[in-house]
This record gives C-alpha cells, structure tokens and sequence, in this order.
C-alpha cells in the first residue's frame, strides 16, 4: 500500500509551503488508486486523472467543497454527508453504513462513526490491502469504537488541528471538536498502534512545525511509537 499526501492543510485560511492544500490522501495498491477527501482548494484539479473511488469523512469544506462541479469517478460516503452534497452533480453516489465493510477494486474499507461535529456528522476509515491496514480519521474528537478501529493496524493518521490548545467541546453530552495530538498518542499507545502521522493541519503546527513535530516525536519515543506531521507531496509504502 502506498499512500500519498496531496493535501495536509485544514480550513484554516494560510497554510505554508509544506502545507498549501487541503484535505486529499491518495491510497494505492495494485495499480489503483481511490482518494479520501477533496478540500474546496482542489476544485476541478484532482492530483489523479483516474481515481477508482474518493471517499468522503465528512462534509465540511475543507473536505467536500472541491467536488460542488462534479468528479471523475464514484463518490462514497454515508448518509448523512450524502444529504448535504446532494446538489453535487455527481455521476455515482455509493451510499455506506458505519461498521458495514465493504470492497473497492482490492482495498477492504470500514468506515467508523467519529464524534467531531453535529452539522457535519463524521467516519473515520480502516484501510486494509494487503498485509497493510491504516487507519484515517483527519478531523476527530474521539471514536467511540475505539479498540474496533485501531486493533492491528500499521499506521494512525490523524487531526492535526490542535497540538495543546482547546478545540474540544460538549454539546448534548457528546464531545465535539478535533482532539489534541497527544490524546491522539495515547489512544494510539492503548491500541499498540506502532506509528502515527498527523494531517490536517492547523494554526498551532503551522506556525511551530519544528518544535511540535519534536516534542511530539520526543513523547512518541516514549511509549514506543514513530510519530510524526505528514506533509503536502510526502509518500509512504507500508508492506
């Protein structure tokens, strides 16, 4: 499985040179190629020409805004995000239900319900191919299903939106909002998850990559983890 980051940028306005696009992860295998998300920036400029699928966490623009003029190949995504894309004129919608797994041209897909946000309701999904399993989930609060989803997995990628500040709220006694990076850690130690990458980044890396990216690593090491910040362009091969 090889995975590429187009995109590592979250909604905020100015990102920088290692983090200029938003949300888009290319994941191959086999000589095919599906996409996980397409932030507004990626508007009528897929990095591919053929993906055979592009996967949706949620709908959010930083997410789903570069498709509102259609897409070159089938759209999967679950109910609810299906509902707020339906003025999207898009050829082929594949409607998924959470914990229902499901094949996409050699790739086993399950897509996990994620607490992040009310309007705009989240899945975080579980890769595998292979003998490579990941698990994405750019925007999370917390994933109920925790052990579920991370139990035997190669790699973690996950929100980078917050590194110590508070993005976190309650709302109807559900959390909402992105998780900092080191709750990420700990949930990623408590699941023996050897490695973690962070996308979606946010205001906090932006300006302090160095610094984060070596404390991060620094309490990674700690707990026996490789920890690190995705950017735009970075390829990884898991085997």
């Amino acid at each position: 499985m090889k995975l590429t980051f187009h995109g590592t940028l979250s909604s905020i306005a100015q990102g920088n040179p290692r983090h200029a696009h938003q949300s888009l992860l290319e994941v191959a295998y086999g000589g095919r190629q599906l996409l996980i998300d397409c932030g507004s920036d990626w508007l009528g400029q897929l990095p591919i020409a053929d993906p055979v699928a592009l996967l949706l966490t949620h709908a959010h623009p930083d997410h789903i805004g570069g498709l509102v003029c259609g897409a070159p190949c089938p759209i999967y995504a679950h109910a609810a995000t299906m509902e707020i894309i339906a003025a999207f004129p898009l050829s082929r919608r594949v409607l998924i239900t959470a914990r229902e797994p499901f094949y996409v041209a050699g790739f086993r897909l399950e897509a996990f319900s994620l607490q992040h946000s009310p309007r705009a309701p989240a899945v975080g999904y579980r890769i595998q191919a292979g003998r490579s399993a990941i698990f994405y989930c750019p925007d999370v609060a917390a994933i109920p299903e925790r052990h579920q989803a991370l139990s035997g997995i190669q790699l973690y990628i996950g929100d980078g939106a917050s590194y110590r500040q508070s993005l976190l709220r309650w709302e109807d006694d559900m959390l909402y909002g992105h998780a900092p990076l080191l709750d990420q850690l700990s949930w990623c130690a408590e699941e023996k998850v050897p490695r973690m990458l962070i996308s979606h980044c946010g205001e906090e890396i932006i300006a302090n990559e160095n610094r984060i990216a070596h404390q991060l690593q620094s309490s990674a090491r700690k707990l026996g983890i490789k920890a690190g910040i995705a950017y735009d362009s970075m390829t990884l091969e898991l085997r």
